[in-house]
């Protein structure tokens, strides 16, 4: 059965998915200067090799991309989702001693979700443990924000956070809580190990119970001229310190 498609739009995410043998892209459609542009920067890859091309103008490219105000760069790609492994399936596969996951709980805007991408990509991190019913897949900001990360990092789609919390906690991952009810700072913590990283939503946190499934519970500390982060921004402080600490 052929998968459903979706559109991904702009200059990174677009080339690193043609760039992905495993993401199977339907259609790419481009102005002729952003072809002229691509084929000048990558001239040792034959980026457009049994790929169906349209060419377009920037206006009709505005009008395929929507009302959602998402920034094409004269670049939409057609293409179906990549296929998934299970975050079971990749535990009891990997022999890795170090292994960081990030699990988000109830974070659902797409440019934040994007950035929380990029950033583990850049930073070495190994997964991200989503909710299924709250991940929005095929939004085209998700992937113009990731810039191309989504095709580099496996992502777990779960139906229940906290049963897979309580599976990792059996394999020997620590779950550490990002939250303010915190006291300890992350920098403290020794991240050699098998590390869950939980962060939730920015209006309201972790939940109660998902808390009771953590191991530790920390903060980024900060100066008082600012009450808090974005959450990608706290991500990419986490995930930056982790990588450097673990080396």
């Amino acid at each position: 059965m052929k998968k459903t498609t979706f559109l991904i739009v702009g200059k990174h995410a677009v080339l690193e998915a043609l760039k992905n043998p495993s993401r199977k892209i339907e259609r790419v459609f481009i102005t002729e200067d952003a072809q002229k542009k691509l084929n000048r920067e990558n001239q040792s890859l034959n980026l457009f090799k049994s790929v169906s091309v349209f060419y377009k103008s920037r206006r009709e490219l505005d009008n395929l991309c929507g009302r959602d105000d998402t920034a094409h760069q004269g670049l939409v790609a057609e293409v179906e989702q990549l296929e998934e492994i299970t975050i079971k399936d990749f535990v009891l596969n990997n022999n890795n001693k170090n292994i960081n996951l990030i699990a988000l709980e109830e974070v659902t805007d797409p440019r934040n979700i994007g950035s929380i991408i990029r950033s583990a990509v850049a930073f070495n991190i190994d997964g991200l443990i989503v909710k299924e019913r709250s991940f929005p897949s095929k939004s085209k900001l998700l992937y113009k924000s990731a810039s191309g990360g989504a095709e580099h990092l496996k992502i777990f789609k779960v139906s229940n956070l906290n049963t897979v919390l309580k599976f990792l906690k059996t394999k020997e991952f620590w779950i550490s809580a990002f939250d303010v009810s915190a006291k300890k700072d992350f920098t403290s913590n020794d991240w050699k190990g098998k590390n869950v990283l939980l962060f939730g939503s920015e209006g309201y946190g972790i939940k109660a119970k998902t808390l009771e499934n953590s191991d530790f519970k920390f903060k980024v500390n900060m100066n008082s001229k600012i009450e808090s982060l974005n959450i990608s921004n706290t991500v990419s402080v986490v995930c930056h310190h982790i990588s450097r600490s673990i080396k």
